[in-house]
């Protein structure tokens, strides 16, 4: 191992041989960086202990640079995810060349095309007490002003390290949960009591549960499909947020050109793998994640906190940027008012909360509710017809069906709605779920079954219709999108 990490051997005189590699990577005409060349104390008057810091770095990738004094220059260390709070989690360590004592106090920005540019700012800082330092292994006593407590690194071969919290966790602190299922809504009618409850507008997109660590991103759907090789602009999220942990609930939304959230827009983006047309299309159809919720802040879950606690923390965040947005939530407002807004914005309904309610992963429980500004029905597509006349040797219609008891209930035929692309694109998708026997409960009449093709129950569709009928089947539905977010197990018959 380098003696840079700081062996004994070491002398303060010899802090300027130990600086030759940082100067080498840098240009003081250029970067506003100190080059350590003015000798400099940095021990704290009031204690005896070396100093450290830690700088968080805009860089190409957001890290954090952990540096501790020791004979004269800062042993430095890049934590793509910054330090464990955990003593059940490593974090990686990169270890780098060794910068000035001058450099614990720099903060500002590195200028672009010059090495490690980017924003630095300081995170915290303090002093530590020295347990081990040896060549593979060090441990000390951080006192800081955000962290304290006892780490170790450890090296794992070159400049590989891993970077351990041998304390317990702080008191107050709780590990950020791997999976949340979202919180559902019930449909139904405005609330009779507005004091009680606050209005969100209910946003034609892709539900999203986004979790932050260490400034790196992970996102989901309802029915945990990743998200984050289809919608790369949700990583500025991680970005903005910097060494915040969080779990969001949010929206993934696209616009149309009267501004007005469309999800034919927002399909064009779903089904893409190649990543050539993943950037083409993050340019012409970009994305916003609308963040309606925070389950997750810095070490502490808020399932269990009320809805008005959650949202004053969400609104706290300030989430506003390019790729990613807060949309209002109105209190003290009546829901009439709010629901003809939406109306009158093309929006596709608002959402009640209850106030006082917490966080229910997965349920509805009454305390969402949906009220649409028309009539949709998420439905399982059970198999197709024929087409006949212009239509012949394509995609006719589509058998619906909505899970029961008995299995999967038989709901009609959709017929309208589709363009021609989009008959395509799901001819495409059902020919491999072929089947020769019906998916439905029930059997079928001839009618409903001539020409029929059906397929395995495994995609989910909405349409948009006016009413159900007696024998419970959708009276005039209109086909309005593939759910492939959502899974058959999720679909319920809508009031």
């Amino acid at each position: 191992m380098s003696r840079s990490v700081g062996s004994r051997g070491d002398r303060r005189s010899s802090a300027p041989l130990r600086l030759t590699e940082y100067r080498a990577k840098r240009d003081p005409k250029k970067t506003p960086e100190p080059m350590g060349s003015k000798a400099k104390k940095s021990r704290s008057a009031k204690s005896k202990n070396p100093t450290f810091v830690i700088q968080e770095h805009h860089a190409r990738a957001l890290h954090w640079d952990f540096r501790l004094e020791r004979d004269g220059v800062l042993v430095s260390w890049a934590l793509p995810k910054g330090l464990p709070m955990d003593p059940g989690t490593n974090h990686l360590a990169i270890h780098t060349e060794d910068h000035p004592l001058d450099y614990g106090s720099f903060a500002g920005d590195i200028p672009k095309g010059e090495y490690g540019a980017g924003q630095v700012t300081i995170w915290d800082h303090g002093t530590y007490e020295t347990q081990k330092w040896r060549t593979n292994e060090i441990m000390v006593v951080l006192h800081g002003e955000r962290v304290s407590g006892r780490y170790v690194l450890f090296s794992t071969g070159e400049k590989k390290w891993m970077i351990h919290r041998m304390d317990s966790a702080p008191a107050s602190f709780e590990v950020m949960p791997d999976h949340v299922k979202p919180m559902l809504a019930l449909a139904g009618d405005l609330p009779d009591h507005d004091k009680d409850w606050a209005y969100e507008f209910k946003w034609d997109g892709v539900r999203a549960m986004v979790y932050v660590d260490g400034g790196r991103v992970r996102a989901v759907t309802r029915n945990d499909k990743t998200l984050m090789t289809t919608f790369p602009e949700l990583r500025d999220i991680g970005e903005f947020l910097g060494s915040r942990s969080a779990i969001l609930d949010g929206e993934i939304v696209a616009l149309d050109k009267d501004e007005r959230p469309s999800f034919a827009t927002l399909s064009h983006r779903l089904p893409l793998t190649s990543k050539t047309a993943i950037e083409r299309l993050a340019k012409s159809n970009p994305v916003s994640f609308f963040a309606f919720d925070v389950l997750y802040l810095e070490g502490r879950s808020l399932l269990s906190s009320p809805y008005d606690e959650r949202r004053i923390a969400l609104e706290a965040l300030k989430l506003q940027g390019a790729s990613f947005a807060t949309p209002p939530s109105a209190i003290n407002i009546d829901g009439t008012t709010i629901a003809r807004i939406a109306q009158e914005r093309g929006l596709e309904g608002v959402v009640a909360k209850r106030r006082s309610s917490p966080y229910a992963p997965g349920i509805r429980n009454g305390d969402w509710i949906k009220i649409k500004n028309f009539r949709t029905q998420e439905v399982v597509i059970g198999g197709w017809t024929e087409g006949r006349g212009e239509r012949a040797g394509s995609l006719g219609a589509l058998l619906l069906g909505v899970p029961n008891d008995d299995g999967l209930a038989y709901v009609g035929k959709v017929g309208t709605g589709f363009s021609a692309a989009m008959r395509k694109e799901l001819l495409d998708a059902l020919m491999p779920l072929a089947r020769k026997t019906t998916p439905f409960s029930e059997r079928l009449s001839p009618a409903a079954t001539a020409l029929a093709h059906f397929v395995r129950p495994e995609l989910v569709g909405e349409v948009r219709f006016a009413e159900w009928t007696s024998d419970e089947h959708l009276r005039q539905p209109s086909w309005r999108r593939l759910r492939t977010d959502k899974d058959p197990s999720e679909v319920v018959r809508e009031p």
